[in-house]
């Protein structure tokens, strides 16, 4: 049976990760739209291959770029340009929606999608993390449906098929520990934006990278995971795992704990958030029990990655309370990257912010909007003003 896929982030390494996993399907596939940034050449390349009917750009300057690297195809695809292109990529109709755009800026368009019912492969964990008080209920209402990318979330769901919610005792969700899973406070301090960006096991952007060498982006799994599986926080823990063997596990009442494991290749949890139920052939890598000399797990630091309890504490204020996190990291890891802050005050930043937020309950997607416009205007008065040193 066909199906029609649309691809919001497509030249990220979610979405070229995507198509290559579609590159491999025997069924046939429709690929109804592609979303993308300023790469406009590798858009072209995904345009030749699949031959989507509408695509976006961010900018006048890459549509430009687009249309000259396409000046030989015939019919063009309808092009579309910066948030509302990106609007009309998600709302063109498609079984299945990748929102796998970068940051707070994925929210509104997997938005869209949902409020048309389609199936949301959901790679943009700040859907949740700012507007899960929203977004679950509108899917509810309009029967769309999220089935986890992340690795983590993908391993929850799997094991969750064993058994039923009411019976998890626990949700544990491992992280790598990052780059400086070892280092002290003192070398932490030192930590440059070379060194944040080689993490030992995965290849990702920029973004999750540097939030991954925080543990930020566990405390974002950790908000989502309360979303997705409508879990108590006091249920959800996070253990470091080292050797990415283990995506996650779900502990049962009955002291049961069951484990997804797999090579560290996000084609796995991508595939299987296109084929779910099923779990089909795939060209991702295959773990090899033999090879594994030791799986060994750790318990988070807090004091030396602090972002991790500030997402702990964001998520149970609950409110606007993780809205602001997200916003004020996405801001300092764009300083981090920029070389404007060092590696330990992203977090001081991300807790200033959060300290001058006034709290709140969204009633619309606008007011979460709003809030993260806020937050990160405030960030940057902050650092402007130094306040984040202290």
């Amino acid at each position: 049976m066909t199906f029609s896929i649309s691809i919001l982030g497509s030249t990220g390494v979610i979405g070229r990760q995507t198509l290559s996993v579609l590159g491999s399907f025997t069924e046939p596939v429709t690929v109804a739209a592609l979303a993308a940034g300023r790469n406009a050449d590798l858009l072209a390349q995904q345009v030749r291959a699949f031959r989507p009917s509408f695509v976006s750009v961010q900018d006048e300057a890459a549509r430009q770029t687009l249309l000259d690297a396409l000046s030989d195809v015939h019919p063009l695809p309808e092009i579309g340009v910066g948030e509302a292109g990106l609007a009309a990529a998600a709302a063109i109709p498609s079984d299945v929606v990748v929102s796998a755009v970068v940051g707070a800026r994925g929210l509104r368009p997997t938005w869209l999608a949902m409020e048309r019912g389609a199936t949301i492969a959901l790679a943009n964990k700040e859907t949740l993390v700012a507007g899960g008080d929203l977004v679950m209920p509108l899917c509810a209402r309009t029967g769309a449906r999220i089935v986890p990318v992340d690795s983590e979330h993908s391993a929850v769901f799997q094991c969750l098929q064993a058994g039923r919610p009411d019976d998890v005792a626990r949700y544990i969700l491992t992280a790598s520990g990052g780059p400086f899973r070892t280092w002290s406070q003192a070398q932490l301090e030192r930590a440059t934006v070379d060194a944040a960006l080689r993490h030992p096991n995965w290849t990702m952007g920029q973004k999750i990278t540097i939030d991954s060498a925080t543990l930020m982006n566990k405390g974002l799994e950790v908000i989502e995971a309360h979303h997705l599986f409508d879990a108590s926080y006091d249920k959800i823990e996070v253990v470091v795992h080292p050797q990415s063997v283990i995506h996650s596990m779900v502990e049962y009442l009955d002291g049961s704990i069951l484990a997804q494991l797999g090579a560290a290749d996000m084609r796995i949890p991508i595939q299987y958030a296109l084929t779910y139920p099923r779990h089909r052939p795939s060209p991702a890598t295959r773990l090899n029990l033999l090879e594994l000399s030791e799986l060994t797990f750790e318990a988070p630091d807090f004091d030396r990655f602090p972002s991790l309890r500030l997402a702990y504490e964001a998520g149970r204020a609950g409110g606007f309370a993780p809205c602001v996190l997200n916003a004020a990291n996405e801001v300092a890891v764009e300083c981090f990257l920029q070389g404007r802050m060092t590696f330990l005050q992203m977090a001081k930043l991300v807790e200033s912010v959060l300290e001058q937020h006034q709290p709140g309950v969204p009633r619309e997607l606008e007011e979460i909007l709003q809030m993260d416009a806020w937050a990160r205007a405030t960030a940057h008065k902050i650092i402007e003003k130094g306040g984040w040193t202290s």
